[in-house]
């Protein structure tokens, strides 16, 4: 693939029109735009009330984008991955721009779970999590979802849907209505931070 598509303009305009990239087991990158779209409502979402009590009782703590990269080689730290070496230095571009972000979640001050994820105006496309301790990654969602609320975002993209998300109210939609939520997303002046 040509490489001025991981270039921050390039990327930040691809992910503006609803494309995302991932990399194949060579790590060349491509950017995939499907027609059927996985979203968190973030008017209409759940969090399973094992999650929270789970949460209410855990010495998890919870911070956002201190150890971004970190939590983006953690994601990649698995077998198979689509998150190549090349790809993580494009984020790395995109996180000194302000555009990509991360929850945390802590425990004994060491990373044990967490998400990131790219912001918009008022769209986050989540990109992966990861999770080395019980309920960590439900946990950074949680977070997440609580953060793009009380920021004001409008759109919480989540690529495809797993039964894993499915239980915090994730559903399909068509392109027609994400691309209306996108639109509405970017007419928010909103900050992740």
């Amino acid at each position: 693939m040509n490489k001025e598509w991981l270039k921050p303009v390039n990327m930040l305009n691809l992910y503006a029109q609803g494309a995302f990239p991932m990399a194949d087991e060579t790590g060349e990158v491509d950017w995939y735009q499907p027609k059927t779209r996985t979203i968190i409502p973030l008017d209409n979402y759940n969090i399973p009330r094992s999650l929270k009590k789970f949460m209410e009782t855990s010495d998890y703590e919870y911070r956002f984008d201190e150890n971004t990269i970190e939590v983006i080689r953690s994601c990649a730290d698995r077998e198979v991955t689509w998150i190549s070496d090349e790809l993580i230095a494009a984020y790395m571009n995109l996180k000194k721009l302000g555009y990509l972000h991360s929850v945390e979640v802590m425990q004994n001050n060491k990373l044990v779970g967490g998400l990131y994820g790219v912001a918009i105006g008022g769209a986050f496309f989540g990109e992966s999590m990861f999770s080395k301790k019980s309920q960590s990654s439900k946990s950074a969602l949680v977070k997440l979802i609580e953060r793009l609320n009380e920021k004001q975002f409008v759109l919480l993209d989540i690529q495809f849907l797993t039964p894993h998300l499915k239980m915090f109210g994730a559903k399909e939609i068509d392109f027609e209505e994400y691309n209306n939520l996108l639109d509405e997303a970017y007419e928010r002046h909103v900050s992740f931070i």
